[in-house]
């Protein structure tokens, strides 16, 4: 009976902690190239959220994990293991949380892009197994949803893309709040 109550509590708190999600509206990229093949890489998150799947809002707890995980934690670093010179920032504006990252790429692969050789078009994938990312607007040329991958010509010195993750409903809640409680501290 003991063993059987565990097991009901370890699903029960399973359930809470996949029921809330950290997530943000867009995503916008800029890569400015400073060298051959190196450069800078800004990547901005556009009104950072909480996404549940019932009405709670569970924004103080994602906004503690936005802060350990991304801001103070490694997460970034792990995902672009070779930049380096990476800043970190998050403001308000118009209500809503943004968060900057902003790290300098030595070469294509550190910035997760790619070009075939010297006189092919720079290139960046949209999908992979984890991402949910949506194309919405570059400078570049959008191959489509059967080929996600973003195309820019070879002799361009700054690309941009914006992606967009989560439209706000009533299943989301902005961190904006948490963010000003934070601030005050």
């Amino acid at each position: 009976m003991k063993r059987l109550r565990i097991h009901h509590l370890l699903i029960i708190l399973l359930a809470l902690v996949m029921s809330s999600c950290l997530t943000t509206e867009k995503k916008e990229y800029v890569f400015k190239f400073t060298g051959k093949n190196s450069g800078t890489l800004t990547i901005r998150y556009i009104n950072l959220m909480s996404a549940s799947e019932d009405s709670t809002d569970r924004s103080k707890g994602d906004f503690q994990e936005l802060l350990n995980k991304y801001i103070n934690g490694d997460l970034i670093k792990k995902e672009y293991p070779t930049a380096t010179n990476i800043r970190k920032q998050m403001y308000e504006l118009n209500g809503q949380l943004y968060a900057e990252v902003v790290m300098d790429f030595p070469n294509l692969e550190a910035a997760k892009l790619y070009q075939y050789d010297a006189n092919s078009p720079f290139m960046l994938c949209l999908t992979s197994e984890t991402d949910t990312e949506h194309f919405v607007e570059s400078n570049g040329i959008y191959g489509g949803v059967s080929m996600p991958v973003v195309l820019w010509n070879k002799e361009m010195k700054e690309l941009h893309v914006t992606t967009s993750i989560t439209q706000p409903d009533q299943s989301t809640h902005s961190l904006a709040d948490a963010y000003k409680e934070w601030k005050k501290k």
